[in-house]
This record gives C-alpha cells, sequence and structure tokens, in this order.
C-alpha cells in the first residue's frame, strides 16, 4: 500500500460524521487509511429528556462507540450543542486541529444548511482554510505547508445553491457498517429524533428488532439520496452501476482549500472505484 491517507470529518454534533460521511470513513479504514470523527460541539441539545451534562457523557461514549465499529478516532469537543457560532474561538480550534492531524481530506457541512450548528462548522472551517498555511495565526502549532482538500458532505437542499456532485462513490458495501456505527448512538436514533420526527415511527424495544427497525429507515433515507444524484452516479460509474447504487457518498468540494486536480482525485478516490 503507499502511504496513508488521513481523514478527517469536522461536523457538529458527534453523529454527524456516521450519518452524511460514515461510507466513506468505512471504506477508508478498509483500506487501511487513518480516519478522525470529530464533533465540533458537545451534543448537550441533542435530547427531549436527558439533562445536559449527562448527555454529554453518555454522546461522548456513543460517538466513541461508534468510531471502534471501524476503528476510526473520535473526538467530542465541548463548545455547547445548538448555540454555536463562527467566532474566532472556533475558527482557531479547527485551525490547531487540522494542523495536528494533518488530513489529506477534511468532510465538513456546507455553509448552508437547515441546521445553524452546521452552518456554523461549514463557515468556520472555510474561514480556516487559508490561515492553515499562515504562522502567525495560532502560532503554537506548527503551519501546514498546503491545504488538505476540503469537501462538503451531502445535502438534500437547493437554497441559494445544491450540492453539486464532485465526487460520487458507490458505498453500498459499507451500508451495513453504517447501519453499525449509527446504532451506537442510541439517544439519537431510538430515542430523540424518533420524538423529533414522529414519522419515524416508535423504535422496538428488542435489540434485534431494533437493529432492523433502523436499518430500514437509514436505507429508505440514503435511497433517497441516490435517487436526488442519480443522473451523478450514472455520469460517474456508467449506465449499470450508477442506475444499481442504493448507498451512495456524495461530496462538494471546497473552493476555499485545496483543489482537487486529476492526482488529487485518483490519490484520494481512486482505490475506492
Amino acid at each position: 500500500m503507499e502511504r496513508k491517507l488521513k481523514l478527517m470529518v469536522l461536523g457538529a454534533h458527534p453523529d454527524d460524521a456516521e450519518f452524511a460521511g460514515g461510507g466513506l470513513c468505512a471504506l477508508y479504514r478498509c483500506h487501511g487509511h487513518d480516519v478522525k470523527m470529530v464533533s465540533v460541539t458537545n451534543g448537550e441539545g441533542g435530547h427531549h429528556l436527558e439533562p445536559g451534562p449527562r448527555l454529554v457523557e453518555r454522546r461522548r461514549a456513543e460517538a466513541a462507540r461508534a468510531a471502534a465499529v471501524i476503528g476510526a478516532q473520535s473526538e467530542v469537543w465541548d463548545f455547547p450543542d445548538g448555540q454555536l457560532l463562527p467566532t474566532l474561538e472556533v475558527r482557531h480550534r479547527i485551525i490547531a486541529a487540522i494542523r495536528s492531524y494533518a488530513p489529506d481530506l477534511v468532510l465538513t457541512h456546507r455553509p448552508n444548511d437547515y441546521h445553524p450548528d452546521h452552518r456554523a462548522v461549514g463557515q468556520a472551517v472555510q474561514d480556516a482554510s487559508y490561515m492553515l498555511t499562515v504562522p502567525h495565526i495560532v502560532r503554537e502549532v506548527p503551519i501546514l505547508r498546503r491545504d488538505p482538500i476540503v469537501a462538503y458532505l451531502p445535502d438534500r437542499f437547493t437554497k441559494p445553491t445544491k450540492l453539486q456532485a464532485d465526487v460520487v462513490i458507490d458505498a453500498s458495501e459499507k451500508f451495513e457498517k453504517v447501519v453499525d456505527m449509527l446504532a451506537c448512538h442510541e439517544s439519537q436514533l431510538f430515542e430523540w429524533l424518533p420524538f423529533n420526527h414522529p414519522e419515524m415511527g416508535t423504535p422496538p424495544t428488542d435489540p434485534g428488532e431494533r437493529r432492523a427497525w433502523l436499518r430500514a429507515w437509514v436505507q429508505q433515507r440514503f435511497r433517497n439520496l441516490a435517487e436526488l444524484f442519480r443522473a451523478d452516479l450514472v455520469d460517474a460509474l456508467g449506465p449499470e452501476r450508477g442506475l444499481a447504487v442504493e448507498y451512495a457518498q456524495v461530496f462538494e468540494i471546497s473552493e476555499y482549500a485545496a483543489p482537487l486536480d486529476l492526482e488529487s482525485r485518483q490519490r484520494l478516490f481512486g482505490f475506492l472505484v
């Protein structure tokens, strides 16, 4: 194998990496590359009953278990959930984290998204990108000589612009791993989200039935995403394979970091074809 790659996911909440980028994370680990999944907030807002401090520890443990499913690293920071802004403090923490880990590829949210925490993280990563190479910013952590590639996690929002499918991947072989990762986030998938989204229905209490219930919901969610980007999948993978994909990973490349040229595309994604 060539040099190990490093993938860093900067999400707003402890389950964001798995929801939107779990397939790519699982594929990277399967091929022997390193993955770090970071939650910028502490997740304290993600429940209807559990009090904040206790929920924070619970969600930190859930994130660690989910990352362990694929052998990834996990970090949950202490910024309050539901209250995040793209401040200098957040930007500097992100600059320090990216410099310290030196990833080849960073995944994060788009700056236009339904959740204010998602928008704040996307904006902070965008603002941090060039500053990674500036020595007098966050002086205590050595600079990177060049930016990593930064890609936006997929979403379904169309205003002001729809996600541009610069990279599309068939991650169907890792679907079960993603379900296993999401199942670790019990406070979210079996408690908070069914409360917040009653259309999900009520999850069973039996553990085996719970996973089957979760699998069906996740399968439908990702099938919808694949349909949304079906034309891009066909263009990238050809009609036969593109039409058959049920679990796709779709990413837009940020213009504010390193460009995705032919060499970097082959290096970061070529081994997944």
